[in-house]
């Protein structure tokens, strides 16, 4: 559960749930790229990508003297396999929602 849990964490911030989403969208991008128009000074940024290395959601590598960031995959599955595993819960609260819905529009 632990590593669930620090998937989440590092993802409740705003900013770091953005860096994932454009890494996810864009592939592969450098720091700098991840700090224009976002109004967060670098190393801030640098601050962030840490947390979400540590979390398993990206990989960095080095290209001389940048530094690349992309997501990884298997961080992402991690979120995607415990949704899954509580598909059941998710359908009966979909279907009770249907349920009232229905309810309410015969009223």
């Amino acid at each position: 559960m632990a590593p669930l849990l620090r998937t989440f964490s590092a993802l409740s911030d705003e900013t770091r749930l953005t860096i994932v989403e454009q890494l996810m969208d864009h592939g592969e991008l450098p720091a700098g790229d991840l700090v224009r128009g976002s109004g967060i000074s670098a190393p801030a940024i640098s601050r962030h990508l840490k947390v979400l290395r540590e979390a398993g959601l990206i990989e960095q590598r080095a290209d001389g003297t940048r530094r690349l960031y992309s997501a990884r995959p298997e961080g992402i599955q991690l979120i995607a396999n415990w949704t899954i595993s509580r598909r059941d819960f998710w359908n009966s609260s979909l279907d009770r929602l249907e349920a009232a819905i229905r309810e309410e529009e015969l009223e």
